[in-house]
This record gives C-alpha cells, sequence and structure tokens, in this order.
C-alpha cells in the first residue's frame, strides 16, 4: 500500500480530551475516528490490526474445537424475555421498536440468542458438547464510556458458548477456554492473569476475568502478597479476625454533641472505629417494581461494596436514599441505628456485624448513639452477608498470613460459568442414556477486539508513537522514500514488489510533499516493525537503512539481503 494514497492522515495533536495512550495514538496514528461518543470508525491501518487480531483468536478458538457461527445484532425482546433480562439487564440494553411497534434489542452480548439456538438443535446427550463462537458487533448503552478504546458503546467481540451435559465437563472445558486465553495475551504480548470476579447480569456459578494492570484502570482488584488469590472487589473476601471474647454490656444512650462521622463518635466516646456500627441507606429499585428502603448495617471502619449489595437484594439498581425517605422509617441521618425504628424496615447487615462486640450505634435522636450494642441480642438483621469493598492491607481469606494489596486494572476478557440460568428459564433441556431429561449446562467467554488493540497500544509504545509486536502490526515493513529523483522511487518500489512477492506486508511512504523529518516522525508513530530508508547515501552504497521499530540502531543492510534481514526476528 501506498501512504499517499491512505484514506487518512497522521495528526500531530491529540484529541483534547484523550487522557489515555491508546486513545491519544490510537487517533494521531489514524487508526480510529470518533463517530459518536463510545462509537470510533476503524481506519484502514485499525482495521488491519483488528483482522490481525481477529486472525489469532481464530487460531486459538478454533484449536478448542470452537465452531464459528454468526448470531444477528439486533434481537427480538421476546427472547431477552424469556431469560428473564429484558428489564434486569437496565439501561445498559439499548432498546428500539420497528414501525410496527415490535420491540427488539441491540444485542450487548448472545448468552440469550444460544439459549434459544440450542433449544431447538439440542435434545440428545450425544449432541454434547458443543462449543460455538462468534466475532460480532455488540451495543451497549454505557453510561460513561472512556479511556479511547477501552469502554465503547459500539464495538466487536469474540464471544464464545459452551454446552454441556454437567458441571464437571463444564468445569474441565473452562480450563481449556482459560489456556486459550492465556496463549492469546501471550501471542499479543501483554502481561495479564486471571481474576476471581462478580457474574453480574450474566449470572451463573463462578466468572474470572483476565486483567492488565494500569495505573488508570477502572477496574480494582486484590492480590495476596502470600498465597497469590487475585479477585475484582466486586466478588473478593477478605478476613476479618474475631476479636476476645468479652462479656456483653448492657446498651446505654449517651449524648454524642455535633458528633455525626464515624471518626467523631469513635474519638468522642474512646473507642476505635471497629467498634462502631454505620448505618447506610439506599433504596433499591427494579423494573416494574416500586423501590424498596434498604437499612445496611456495616462496622464504621468498612465501607459497603454496591455491587455485593445489589447481589445480596437479587439485582436491580440501588441509589442513596434521601433525608427524607430515611426519616419516614423512624431512623435519624446521622444517628441512626436498626433499634427502635418506628416501621418495619429491611436491614440488611455485612458480615463484619459478627466480628465485635458492645459496639456504639445511633440511638435515632440526634445528638446521641448507643453503647453496649450486640448483634443479634440487641436488633437481628434479616440478612448476614458479606457487603464490605475490600481494603488495603486486609487480610486474605485464603491463607492465614497473606494480606491483600489493591491494584488499578483493565479487563481484557472475561469467562463465566454460567450453570442452568438460561437453560432452566428458556427450558434449553437434552435427553440422557435412560431418556431422562436434564437442563444443558452452559459456559460463556468474551474479548473486546477494539479494547484489546487498546491495551496493545497501552503496553507497546514510547515518547514518539506506537510499537506493534509483528502478529498484530498493520504492516510488515515501512518503506521511507528520501528525495524526489525517480531513480530512488522506482528502487523503493522494486522494494516493495519484492518484500510482498516473499510474503510481507508493505507500506511504501511515497509522498512528493512531505519532509524527510515529517515521514521519520509517521513512522515512528504509526509504529510499523521494520523501517527501510531508500536515500541518495544508502543506494550509493549498494543499501538500504534498516531500522526496528523497537530499537534505537540503524544499520545498512545490502539490497540483495534485505528480504532475509526482514525476516529476522
Amino acid at each position: 500500500m501506498k501512504l499517499a494514497h491512505l484514506f487518512t492522515r497522521t495528526l500531530r495533536d491529540a484529541p483534547s480530551d484523550a487522557e489515555m495512550v491508546n486513545h491519544q495514538l490510537a487517533v494521531r496514528a489514524g487508526l480510529v475516528r470518533l463517530v459518536a461518543a463510545g462509537s470510533y470508525a476503524l481506519m484502514p491501518l485499525g482495521r488491519r490490526v483488528i483482522q490481525k487480531i481477529e486472525g489469532i483468536l481464530r487460531d486459538e478458538i478454533n484449536r478448542i474445537d470452537g465452531q464459528e457461527i454468526r448470531m444477528p445484532v439486533v434481537q427480538p425482546a421476546e427472547i431477552f424475555q424469556a431469560s428473564g433480562r429484558w428489564d434486569s439487564f437496565g439501561p445498559v440494553l439499548q432498546k428500539i421498536k420497528n414501525g410496527s411497534g415490535r420491540e427488539f434489542a441491540l444485542g450487548p452480548t448472545h448468552e440469550d440468542v444460544v439459549a434459544f439456538l440450542a433449544e431447538r438443535e439440542i435434545d440428545s446427550y450425544k449432541q454434547l458438547p458443543q462449543h460455538v463462537y462468534q466475532i460480532q458487533t455488540k451495543y451497549r448503552n454505557e453510561a460513561r464510556p472512556r479511556g479511547g478504546l477501552i469502554r465503547l458503546r459500539e464495538f466487536t467481540m469474540k464471544d464464545s458458548y459452551s454446552l454441556h451435559t454437567d458441571y464437571a465437563d463444564l468445569d474441565r472445558f473452562y480450563e481449556r477456554m482459560v489456556g486459550a486465553y492465556r496463549r492469546i495475551c501471550e501471542r499479543v504480548q501483554i502481561d495479564v492473569f486471571p481474576v476471581e470476579a462478580d457474574t453480574g447480569v450474566m449470572g451463573g456459578r463462578d466468572s474470572h476475568e483476565f486483567v492488565m494492570l494500569h495505573d488508570q484502570g477502572e477496574a480494582l482488584v486484590v492480590v495476596c502478597d502470600q498465597c497469590g488469590y487475585a479477585a475484582n472487589t466486586e466478588a473478593a473476601a477478605f478476613r476479618l479476625d474475631k476479636p476476645e471474647a468479652v462479656e456483653w454490656e448492657a446498651v446505654q444512650k449517651v449524648a454524642t454533641p455535633d458528633c455525626t462521622s464515624i471518626q467523631e463518635v469513635a474519638d468522642f466516646i474512646g473507642v476505635p472505629t471497629n467498634q462502631t456500627l454505620k448505618a447506610v441507606f439506599f433504596v433499591n429499585e427494579k423494573a416494574g417494581q416500586v423501590g424498596e428502603f434498604v437499612f445496611v448495617v456495616i462496622r464504621g471502619d468498612l465501607d459497603v461494596n454496591e455491587v455485593k449489595l445489589i447481589n445480596a437484594l437479587g439485582g436491580g439498581e440501588v441509589r442513596p436514599a434521601t433525608d427524607e425517605e430515611i426519616r419516614a422509617t423512624g431512623a435519624v441521618p446521622g444517628y441512626a441505628s436498626p433499634m427502635g425504628l418506628s416501621q418495619d424496615v429491611k436491614v440488611i447487615a455485612d458480615v463484619s456485624v459478627r466480628y465485635g462486640a458492645n459496639f456504639v450505634a445511633g440511638a435515632n435522636d440526634a445528638g446521641y448513639h448507643f453503647t453496649g450494642v450486640n448483634v443479634p441480642r440487641d436488633f437481628d438483621p434479616a440478612v448476614v452477608v458479606d457487603l464490605a469493598e475490600p481494603y488495603e492491607g486486609a487480610g486474605c481469606a485464603r491463607c492465614d498470613g497473606g494480606h491483600l494489596h489493591l491494584k488499578r486494572a483493565i479487563e481484557i476478557g472475561h469467562c463465566f460459568k454460567l450453570g442452568t440460568r438460561y437453560s432452566d428459564v428458556m427450558d434449553v433441556t437434552y435427553q440422557d442414556e435412560k431418556g431422562e431429561s436434564h437442563p444443558v449446562v452452559m459456559g460463556s467467554y468474551g474479548i473486546g477486539l477494539e479494547r484489546l488493540m487498546g491495551l496493545i497500544i497501552e503496553a507497546h509504545h514510547d515518547d514518539y508513537g506506537i510499537i506493534w509486536p509483528r502478529c498484530v502490526a498493520p504492516f510488515d515493513v515501512h518503506i521511507v522514500v528520501l528525495g524526489k529523483e525517480p531513480e530512488y522511487v522506482e528502487r523503493a518500489a522494486q522494494l516493495h514488489d519484492e518484500l510482498i512477492a516473499a510474503g510481507f506486508d508493505v507500506l511504501l511512504d511515497d509522498r512528493a510533499d512531505c519532509t524527510a523529518g515529517v515521514k521519520f516522525a509517521d513512522a515512528d508513530l504509526i509504529g510499523v516493525p521494520v523501517r527501510l530508508t531508500v536515500s541518495k547515501k544508502a543506494l550509493e552504497a549498494g543499501c538500504v537503512e534498516g531500522k526496528r521499530r523497537a530499537s534505537s540502531e540503524r544499520v545498512m543492510v545490502p539490497l540483495e539481503q534485505v528480504v532475509e534481514w526482514v525476516g529476522e526476528e
């Protein structure tokens, strides 16, 4: 390809809102162009990179017996309604109507459609296991697309789905998929590791995210410094040490004037914050239902993880309750506890309320707190579950001596053990050897392609531009012609043809109106692995100047050895 004919151009400046390197360089190098918030056009260079990524994905997924299919982007509402996700998916699900008023959704993922197809195709254990996948457009109405290619509304995903007779077979295949994801990331030269994760609206039993550590990552993960346990904070458990057994005190009401924060109350009474109870109020909103007021109680030194709370409440969304909503229950903002409320209120407590005694809690009276509060003697929560946000240095729940450390990360791929979550509600069954019917056990596995391209850029760049690993580079070789003399241009064209004949993808910068500095800057920005410079000085020596993008070294390569030199790693 000749650069003069390329349907895009490089830019000297990055977009003003581009905070992440992938965003800056992808736009400047002409890989993508913004069309709408969260939606980019893939320009010729970017499309070539995505095609290379697609090839790697197909290699690895076919290696574990994947069968490629293609499912519609526009999906009828009836399928989502059958799976129960028409309402539970939330505003991320972009709903539309056709001219006759029939409702559809733009596919955010395709578990529902796979279950719909499996119900019609699978009837016997002899047909299982199955593994199908597609590389297809997805659309999610993300409230805050960010990070350039990292969080998009419209994007391409490799999504795989497996169908099994039982959980044991799912577990075996799951490990094969984890191995495939590891190999994919190794091939594109990014360092990732799996972490336990929340299953979210996907549902199911277990899930793992593959993440890359990154200071600007929107995910927060914990990693144990001893046993290697790793999890997203939305799913992470940590150890709460049991306090020494003490005699329960009687409840006493004490004045705590002007003490509305946990720290102020603890300091005033003279106890550590882990001997206080914090009241946090939410309203749980589910589609088609009246919002439910929820009173959350957690130890004062901890914070509520809202994803854990939503899971404990059975889905929906949560928002902070207003002061008016709090007072309507008989609680007093800043001085609240579940004790003595004027009406029946749903109380859900974090497990930390069991790790302590003689707590300090609000008295539901402005300026007063109770001391000597103990669970379940003084109040008995309807639900006690893990709701706490992990914190730096927390004890590891998987080993005795380890501690958890918080790290920022970006998710690259996600694997789910869906189990029978979709089969049960969509009647996806098979008959065993005895003719008895059982639900099909499912798995789901996804990788976003544009995000993967963005993370490759994040991992491989310098101050001048992108440094593509050869396996995903838009071209293998970038030829730069210095000088307008016909013999130089002709020799570069010959070299271009020789390299193509040898199997290389070649970009020829034949622009006559650009200086050497501009051409070299563009070559560094675009980041093709090998640069060959055709110039008067080099040709007079029977050579071209060769430079590998990842190195500062420049070498004179004899013309008859160029193909061999380019092929060297």
